[in-house]
């Protein structure tokens, strides 16, 4: 009986981490993200590929997930119009997100802060290139695989001189 039951204790004890990684959204993250971006400035839209990486760190109580992010995109998106061409640049950004564990591994979280935004104008041999700065809004969903975490995730930007960003995208992290 008594080697039974310290079996028992040893296989609960040796679960027991492994259980505690299932579904923490706790720690610091990185990720690499990637998806769709789409500039409007003045009636003109331009869409094209963002990529990049990001980096923060999650606060869990309960369901409840607290934490700050940072980023750093670039992107591939570019119109050319009569009078010359608009791309987008590098974009910055930093803030905070709060969500909730819907499911033991599942997170929904909206997210808000400062982006800084470069887009570059050029028509003839005249270049201008302007940081924007502006307010972001998102929301997404990320399911975490022990450390390992796949996220999607939806942004609106208000920046400055009235140009607006919407961006869809997908991410792949990792928790530490």
């Amino acid at each position: 009986m008594r080697i039974f039951a310290a079996t028992a204790l040893a296989l609960m004890a040796s679960a027991t981490p492994a259980l505690a990684q299932d579904a923490t959204f706790q720690g610091p993250r990185i990720e690499a993200v990637g998806g769709w971006d789409n500039i409007k400035s003045d009636g003109i839209s331009a869409s094209g590929f963002v990529y990049g990486g990001a980096a923060g760190y999650d606060l869990q109580r309960g369901n409840l997930v607290v934490g700050v992010d940072g980023e750093i995109t670039g992107t591939t998106t570019k119109k050319t119009f009569d009078l010359g061409t608009i791309k987008g640049g590098r974009d910055l950004y930093a803030g905070v997100r709060i969500g909730y564990v819907v499911a033991p591994a599942t997170l929904l979280y909206g997210k808000v802060g400062y982006d800084n935004s470069r887009v570059i104008a050029r028509s003839g041999q005249l270049r201008d290139a302007e940081n924007l700065d502006g307010v972001r809004l998102g929301a997404g969903v990320e399911r975490s695989f022990g450390h390992y975490y796949g996220k999607v995730e939806y942004r609106y930007t208000n920046a400055s001189q009235d140009v607006i960003r919407h961006q869809v995208l997908a991410g792949i992290g990792y928790r530490f």
